[in-house]
């Protein structure tokens, strides 16, 4: 199954960065030893749209904190079909794909309910760890969530010409492997990132 060879990937590329003595939080300096070489030079093409993925799981959390103990449910079909619906768009006009580009975001909108059921799930079974706050989902959230659906575009631009090439799926695990790093993402936030990742590459569905 594709889910079970993206986590192993993802694990295993996770590991190496343990192993070459890439600490959490740390992203790659510019010297690196040449052991590692192959792997940061894979990775540079597509870091900047998995360092997005990271981004837009971590606002996962504030969504979580706004909705939980509310009448707010985590899956919000209408709201979850305006923005296919506009990235589809905007794709045309940015010269992309835009059923590859909805098939993408729909990733990252399953990837971040994902996370947010997750958090119920710890929250529930430990109160104690429930947030103290309640982020303005309206006037705070999601003004976040649409930029990086701005950047995200963009990025997806940017990274066409790796997306669609052949070496795309290995650049894809390395990349995410070390933005999981880099944005210090946990066991929860790792499953979100493993679900974001299926439509990045165009050859990854062929």
């Amino acid at each position: 199954m594709r889910t079970r060879r993206t986590r192993s990937v993802l694990v295993a590329a996770c590991a190496a960065l343990l192993l070459s003595g890439a600490g959490a939080g740390a992203m790659p300096a510019v010297a690196q030893p040449q052991s590692a070489a192959p792997a940061l030079s894979a990775a540079y093409g597509l870091t900047p749209l998995t360092n997005l993925f990271a981004e837009r799981l971590l606002i996962a959390d504030k969504v979580a904190a706004a909705k939980y103990g509310t009448d707010r449910p985590i899956d919000d079909p209408a709201r979850e079909q305006k923005i296919l619906d506009d990235v589809g768009t905007r794709a045309v006009g940015l010269g992309l794909d835009p059923d590859a580009v909805v098939a993408v975001f729909r990733d990252q909108i399953e990837a971040n309910k994902l996370v947010q059921r997750g958090l119920y799930t710890r929250w529930d079974a430990h109160p104690e760890e429930r947030p103290t706050q309640r982020p303005d989902l309206d006037k705070e959230v999601r003004p976040a969530l649409d930029r990086i659906t701005t950047q995200l575009l963009n990025t997806l631009v940017e990274t066409e010409g790796v997306r669609l090439s052949p070496s795309c799926e290995p650049r894809l695990y390395d990349a995410a492997a070390w933005s999981a790093f880099g944005h210090e993402l946990d066991a929860l936030h790792l499953r979100g990132m493993e679900r974001a990742l299926p439509s990045a590459c165009a050859r990854m569905n062929d």
